[in-house]
């Protein structure tokens, strides 16, 4: 099938992940791309970032990066419509009033989290996700091996039964650790300093959380679209503090010292961040406990952990990453009491090979545990480039999943409800 070849415009590039789009080439995607910000360190970094794609050993790419600079970027990048796609990765507080602006001059929008970092931005939400053109956002996680398996897991009901309805615990209980000294592309991140604001990057119940609140609705959900009015219940949500002393954040943004715009945060040099968060409801009647924690520094040989328990009729699912599994990510069953569900799980293992090839079930103590081969097991730095490729499979189909746009409203309201309930 012939594709068409998509241009693709950055808007003020201020976030890596901008960059990660065009980690890999891509036939559908031209190779002059066009950038339209402000000069400083947010447009270096992005510029410095494709370089390295450019010039690294292995399978390098070809793009050719054309600055453009003005007053107001995004009024000259619409002006100028050199592209039928915009990519927005960078400073949060106004992102959702970018994408209704650029989805009402007709722009295709491809936008990473959080599109909000308070219920401020709420008015513009339907209007960002109403019809044509696409407006979505970057949800990695739907490209990750262990979170395919578990969707696919909890919706066969032959082998999970139902979400457990049991009043004493939830029947999600699913968590993303990372850190803010951390490596990417093999090199410490660099983050720009607005980062540790968060009422420009968001807090901890609204930025981590986008992608906790997509893995929930998928799982829960599936391909039924959403209501927040019907089909949501916020239960709690509470938020707590990061110690960020001047050394980490020296180390993290190359900044010598605490810039007076994070004053309100700063005490004896150390900076509280709130990017931790906890948020409690419930999703088509399912019970949901959702965390979001920040560590300071890495440990080597770690990474973000997602640890996740999923406790169904028939069994629970837990993803295991944690020491005890060598900070590797497993996925274990525990089937429920008198329940043996080994044939149907290996029947179902058959099945899965053409999506799944080379997976295997090894009996652990007190269940099952799935060997992953390694060529399953993605990068995230990876799955950026396979996000942009579902995008633009939408596009060139001149349609999209009924639950996308109305899931993409839930998932920010839930999310902007939840920041309402803590103190500024």
């Amino acid at each position: 099938m012939k594709h068409d070849v998509h241009t693709l415009l950055f808007h003020e590039p201020g976030h890596f992940h901008a960059a990660l789009t065009l980690r890999s080439a891509n036939p559908r995607v031209a190779d002059d791309v066009h950038v339209y910000a402000r000069t400083g360190p947010d447009r270096q970094r992005f510029l410095d970032l494709v370089n390295a794609f450019n010039t690294r050993d292995t399978d390098p790419t070809g793009w050719r990066v054309h600055v453009h600079e003005a007053a107001d970027p995004l009024e000259h990048l619409i002006a100028e419509q050199r592209g039928d796609v915009v990519v927005l990765a960078g400073r949060n507080a106004d992102k959702l009033a970018s994408i209704a602006r650029l989805h009402e001059a007709g722009f295709n929008v491809l936008a990473d989290k959080p599109w909000l970092t308070s219920s401020a931005a709420l008015p513009w939400l339907r209007q960002a996700t109403s019809g044509a053109p696409l407006a979505m956002d970057i949800m990695t996680e739907r490209h990750e091996v262990l979170a395919r398996l578990r969707q696919r897991i909890v919706s066969s009901p032959e082998l999970f039964g139902e979400f457990s309805r049991e009043a004493a615990r939830p029947a999600i209980e699913i968590a993303s650790i990372h850190h803010l000294y951390k490596v990417v592309n093999g090199r410490p991140l660099e983050r720009p300093w607005w980062y540790y604001d968060v009422a420009v990057q968001g807090d901890g119940l609204v930025d981590i959380q986008s992608h906790l609140v997509d893995q929930v609705q998928w799982m829960v959900s599936g391909d039924t679209p959403n209501d927040f009015d019907g089909d949501v219940e916020l239960l709690d949500a509470r938020r707590w503090s990061t110690p960020v002393p001047l050394a980490l954040f020296r180390d993290t943004t190359r900044e010598k010292t605490f810039p007076d715009a994070l004053s309100r945060y700063v005490e004896d040099d150390v900076l509280a961040l709130p990017c931790n968060g906890e948020i409690e409801y419930r999703l088509d009647g399912v019970r949901v406990c959702q965390r979001a924690e920040w560590g300071q520094r890495e440990p080597e040989g770690t990474g973000d952990r997602h640890p996740c328990t999923i406790h169904g009729t028939q069994l629970t699912v837990f993803t295991r990453h944690g020491p005890e599994t060598g900070y590797v990510a497993e996925l274990d069953l525990e089937p429920c009491a008198d329940t043996d569900l080994e044939p149907a799980l290996r029947e179902a293992l058959a099945a899965w090979q053409d999506d799944f090839p080379g997976l295997d079930l090894e009996s652990i103590d007190g269940g099952f545990r799935y060997v992953i081969p390694r060529a399953l097991r993605t990068s995230h730095e990876s799955h950026f480039a396979l996000v942009l490729e579902s995008f633009l499979d939408y596009l060139d189909a001149g349609r999209w999943p009924v639950w996308l746009s109305p899931g993409i409203r839930v998932r920010y309201e839930l999310l902007a409800r939840a920041r309402e309930r803590v103190s500024s």
